[in-house]
């Protein structure tokens, strides 16, 4: 494991970019450390370490991506969410608790959204027997991460979204005063808009919605995507 993160920082330390590590850092209204590198070139300078033979064996990986998230600078997290993509078909079903880990440390829309829809909407898919259990805790929690991941986990979904799961969600969340929560509404019935949006625009009709998820949830509909 060692070596691994050794051979990553190094990675990330050739291609550091000070100035553009402020701007990053501003952006995320400086909660966040980074080493300035942007997306495509940091997947360039991992690549190899990505490659299968490279890779960590799926046991090792709870440990990896628990240090990365203690690490400071962010790509070293979105280097260990991307990681975990590649395993999707060896998930077990006790990976969920690492899930639950990522999206409550280090919480920002930047990593839960992709932890949502890349990792938690995989293992539901695999495992539904555990979405009801999971779900029914994170909504009932007091964490607006766990909420959100579970209003976005079926953004992958289209035709297979559970739609009354979704509504009943966003029954449940619909008075919340939280920002993240408000536009996680709107961007779940925008998305499943593209799908049916008559029945999107009967359920914005029918329940009263904060503006900005309604908003929000129209955007596709006005377009007449």
């Amino acid at each position: 494991m060692e070596r691994y993160i050794s051979k990553l920082t190094e990675a990330f330390q050739e291609k550091a970019d000070p100035e553009n590590a402020e701007k990053m850092s501003d952006y995320m209204q400086n909660k966040f450390e980074f080493f300035g590198i942007n997306a495509q070139p940091r997947r360039q300078a991992t690549r190899k370490l990505m490659r299968q033979d490279n890779r960590p064996d799926y046991e090792e990986l709870e440990e990896i991506v628990k240090e990365l998230w203690k690490l400071p600078e962010r790509e070293f997290q979105y280097f260990g969410q991307e990681l975990l993509q590649r395993y999707t078909n060896k998930f077990d079903q006790e990976i969920i608790e690492l899930f639950e880990y990522m999206i409550t440390h280090k919480s920002w829309w930047d990593t839960v959204d992709i932890i949502a829809k890349k990792l938690v909407g995989e293992y539901f898919k695999k495992f539904p027997e555990q979405r009801n259990r999971y779900i029914g805790k994170w909504i009932n929690s007091d964490n607006i991460w766990l909420q959100r991941t579970a209003l976005l986990f079926q953004l992958g979904y289209k035709e297979k979204t559970d739609l009354e799961l979704l509504f009943t969600l966003i029954e449940k969340l619909k008075d919340s005063d939280e920002f993240f929560i408000q536009k996680a509404i709107g961007w779940a019935l925008r998305e499943y808009s593209r799908i049916d949006p008559d029945k999107i625009e009967q359920f914005i009709q029918a329940t009263e919605l904060p503006s900005l998820s309604e908003r929000e949830g129209r955007k596709n509909i006005q377009k007449g995507e």
